[in-house]
């Protein structure tokens, strides 16, 4: 795919982003509105999508087990090394070591994934894989440690985790694919016209979620002037390191190639998640860190994803 084509398919993605920051901006829309097209995206557009979705799908094809497990590797490395930069930089607090790993390593995968491989591909499955190992693995261990270390919660580290484990499990976007996992492997048609109403809701999540995106965005301002050597480092790692290393393992050690190995990387190359920003208020770590991060690396995200496919298009 050459850079004009990646471009125009990119067009749409620009649009629906842009417009919510220029309306933020020019106060036509307020920003703080951006939380109900949030929610709307995340809790039912997003979930309707992935369900249909997964309940067409060839679960044998989209369940790449070479594929998933170069990915599993790569973001073990990418965990290691942020860890160990985290603390090579004067961090020991486990918490702020554990929300710079989700920063570095993690994806915003229903804000931005979604709608970004609907417009490129126009079907956002192969992002299901690494949504559950996000929410099964990476997001656990980042809670867990989150958790123990809270120091205003009562009850026992045990019953605080378990707490903490079964909201992460039972959000929507997992219950929609595990949903759509189960009537794909049972004996069950569903009718036509249910899965039409699951496809109408599903088609606006796109679009909606993006313009939140850009309403955030056109609400809290960029202030590049400000930003710290930390929030380079981090968003260096996130958008340029991570998306090469999980091409390396990918490629070389696990032999991925064609179109798994050009989603892989950019879903690697996918900015730092929005519930970076919900884990850090909760928690009341680096907060202010968070918010630029999730900011900042979703703008250098965008600019750089038609650089992404047209070299992991020639790599590969």
């Amino acid at each position: 795919m050459g850079a004009v084509e990646a471009l125009e398919k990119l067009a749409p993605v620009v649009l629906a982003f842009g417009c919510g920051v220029l309306l933020a901006r020019r106060k036509v829309v307020p920003a703080e509105s951006s939380k109900v097209f949030a929610d709307y995206a995340f809790l039912f557009a997003v979930p309707c999508f992935l369900f249909g979705n997964i309940y067409r799908s060839d679960l044998a094809a989209l369940f790449d087990w070479r594929a998933i497990a170069g990915y599993a590797a790569a973001a073990v490395l990418a965990v290691v090394a942020v860890g160990a930069l985290a603390r090579a930089f004067g961090e020991r607090d486990p918490r702020g070591i554990a929300l710079r790993i989700m920063a570095g390593v993690q994806v915003n995968t229903a804000y931005f994934a979604v709608p970004v491989f609907i417009m490129l591909f126009g079907n956002a499955a192969p992002i299901f894989p690494v949504l559950l190992f996000q929410v099964c693995v990476l997001s656990l261990v980042v809670i867990s440690i989150m958790e123990l270390g809270r120091p205003d919660r009562t009850g026992g580290p045990g019953r605080r985790l378990t707490t903490a484990v079964t909201a992460s499990l039972t959000t929507p976007v997992v219950i929609a694919c595990n949903a759509g996992i189960a009537l794909n492997l049972l004996p069950v048609e569903l009718p036509g016209v249910v899965l039409d109403g699951f496809a109408f809701v599903g088609d606006s999540a796109s679009p909606v979620a993006l313009f939140a995106l850009g309403l955030h965005l056109g609400g809290t301002g960029l202030q590049v002037r400000g930003t710290t050597a930390e929030e380079i480092r981090l968003i260096a790692f996130k958008c340029v390191a991570f998306p090469l290393l999980a091409f390396a393992v990918c490629r070389y050690l696990f032999d991925v190639r064609d179109e798994w190995l050009h989603y892989l990387v950019l879903i690697a190359a996918m900015p730092a998640p929005q519930n970076l920003f919900i884990f850090a208020q909760r928690y009341d770590v680096d907060v202010d860190l968070s918010a630029a991060l999730v900011v900042k690396s979703s703008v250098v995200a965008l600019l750089l994803l038609p650089l992404w496919m047209q070299w992991v298009a020639h790599a590969s």
